[in-house]
């Protein structure tokens, strides 16, 4: 039986799936395949070369640092996330918190990194046999926000982040013949998203590329409408669910280190009480 995990982007409220994901080091628990979205493929990134507590420190410590990202680095650079300092300058063999690329691409588990085409806003999968040591756009390309950062480009087309085509992949997963899959959420499960603001700024930052700007537009309502096809496979037995407690405040950009930190607490306390049921789900 062919299992999966998908984990959803979200920026900074991905520290609740960094928790989650260091509980599944602690219980060495593993997966024939991951796909990870924006900050949610950083994060299976680290789970997948084994590095527990690395995403806890990139939320808690590298993101107080200016380079990590703000206002200065959009206007010097275009980019509010500063993707070449993240997955470039700490990342790197010789950064403050290398990624053991090495150690991830010996992992017998699928490592599937989810992009959208800049211009024809299709979902695009990269590998970890995309990566290579110290050479991480992949990672970069699909953490790259539209209008908040420029996208990058990969093999002569450029890359926006994943959530923008496919925030949750759970399709995808089952495509690639998994029977069983973990979902772990970025939001909690009364999120209801809204029509994204600020539609004239995001309209001129994004006026060479009408695909993402006109998915951005009605974003909302496919979001939604996957949201409920994921709680409905949940209620049919087909998949298990992580999603984070209410009221965290913890926003894409929060760089509060209280709430970061109880945030990922939250999320091993959560799969601390879901684990007989989640392994139990996995082994039926």
């Amino acid at each position: 039986m062919k299992t999966g995990l998908v984990v959803e982007g979200g920026g900074m409220k991905c520290a609740y799936s960094a928790g989650v994901l260091d509980r599944f080091l602690d219980d060495g628990i593993s997966f024939d395949e991951c796909i990870g979205v924006s900050a949610g493929a950083g994060n299976a990134a680290s789970y997948l070369s084994g590095q527990r507590g690395r995403n806890l420190r990139f939320f808690v410590e590298h993101a107080q640092k200016p380079e990590y990202m703000g206002f200065s680095h959009f206007i010097t650079k275009g980019s509010f996330f500063n993707l070449g300092y993240i997955y470039g300058e700490l990342s790197n063999a010789d950064g403050d918190d290398p990624f053991f690329y090495a150690r991830a691409k010996e992992n017998p588990s699928a490592f599937l990194l989810t992009t959208t085409d800049a211009d024809t806003g299709d979902a695009r999968y990269f590998t970890k046999e995309d990566m290579k040591p110290n050479d991480y756009r992949v990672l970069m390309a699909g953490c790259a926000i539209p209008a908040l950062c420029r996208p990058v480009e990969l093999d002569g087309r450029k890359y926006f982040d994943g959530g923008v085509a496919d925030p949750i992949p759970l399709q995808k997963a089952f495509d690639d013949g998994c029977e069983k899959v973990v979902v772990i959420l970025e939001n909690p499960r009364t999120f209801v998203r809204q029509p994204q603001g600020l539609k004239p700024a995001y309209h001129f930052l994004l006026r060479r590329y009408p695909k993402i700007r006109e998915m951005i537009d009605n974003r909302h309502l496919r979001y939604r409408e996957t949201l409920k096809r994921v709680y409905e496979m949940e209620r049919a037995g087909k998949i298990f669910i992580f999603a984070p407690p209410e009221g965290s405040g913890v926003s894409t950009s929060t760089k509060e280190v209280s709430l970061l930190q109880k945030l990922y607490e939250a999320g091993i306390a959560d799969y601390d009480a879901q684990r007989e049921a989640m392994l139990a789900y996995l082994e039926e």
